[in-house]
């Protein structure tokens, strides 16, 4: 048995009920169950038909996304999550860059190895190389005036941890951010690259070993080994292609309006809604929210 659900952009909270139907009925799915109105519906369907990914295509047309899984196991028992431009709406670095003057030239760099068009550990030492002598306090400037928080990320953590879940935010980034914000959202615990600074100042160098796509790996395989669970009993969530090796490796993995290179090979795609996302598709219902 798979489940079908249907989310639209809780701004805008605009499934309409017809969207809804036409697909089931499509489908010869079961009933409608809604979780939100407007904003989340699911119903159950014996067989997906091959023109799955023409519907997801249609509906994405219409603001609305559509993701299909068994029904069975679900509900996640771990939230394994990237920070920049994930749980947070900016690239730290590129901020960074932006007051050290050096901005345009490190977020093309950054673009680029989100994209897997760089390697990630290069990429990085070329971008921190250019943040050379910029002051530490700086890193707390970014924090205060430039940081946003991506919608739903505390209720997202706050509901599972509610249903003896466990938050980790394992980021490419730094902890002078992780902390920060691992913190603020309610994280069991934070992984992430140290930059280095010596009299209050950047040195341009970033801790080794650094923390890339195989670290974010590891970070899935260590800590459901130390807590008991296994990966298909972990939900993940990211948006660059250094995300794409705990994405495959967890039960559910989601690119989150991910770039195009990094969705496509994603079978759970959220581009309209926001990390509220990731309770309605564990089968949450806004009543169950935290």
């Amino acid at each position: 048995m798979q489940i079908a659900t249907l989310l639209a952009n809780p701004a805008r909270a605009d499934l309409g009920r017809a969207t809804v139907e036409a697909l089931r009925d499509a489908w010869a799915g079961g009933e409608a169950r809604w979780l939100n109105p407007g904003i989340a519906a699911e119903f159950a369907v014996e067989n997906v038909p091959a023109n799955r990914w023409e519907a997801w295509e249609g509906l994405q047309g219409l603001g609305i996304d559509l993701v299909v899984q068994p029904a069975a196991g679900r509900r996640k028992k771990m939230l394994l999550a990237d920070m920049d431009s994930t749980m947070i709406g900016q690239e730290c670095i590129d901020e960074l860059a932006d007051m050290a003057g050096v901005g345009p030239r490190v977020a093309a760099i950054t673009a680029r190895a989100m994209n897997g068009e760089l390697d990630f550990e290069g990429a990085l030492i070329e971008r921190v190389g250019l943040l050379k002598g910029l002051p530490e306090r700086v890193i707390g400037n970014v924090l205060a005036e430039r940081i946003t928080y991506t919608p739903g990320g505390a209720t997202l953590i706050a509901t599972m941890k509610a249903n003896g879940g466990y938050a980790a935010l394992v980021s490419g980034g730094f902890t002078a951010f992780t902390t920060a914000v691992a913190g603020h959202l309610g994280f069991d615990e934070h992984r992430a690259n140290t930059l280095l600074a010596e009299d209050g100042h950047l040195t341009g160098d970033v801790a080794r070993p650094i923390l890339g796509r195989e670290a974010k790996i590891a970070a899935l395989k260590d800590i459901t080994a130390r807590l008991g669970l296994a990966p298909t009993d972990v939900i993940a969530v990211g948006d660059g292609a250094n995300d794409l090796g705990m994405l495959h490796l967890a039960g559910s993995g989601v690119a989150l309006h991910a770039k195009p290179s990094v969705a496509a090979q994603c079978d759970i795609r959220i581009n309209h809604g926001d990390l509220t996302a990731l309770l309605y598709i564990q089968g949450y219902d806004a009543e169950d929210f935290a």
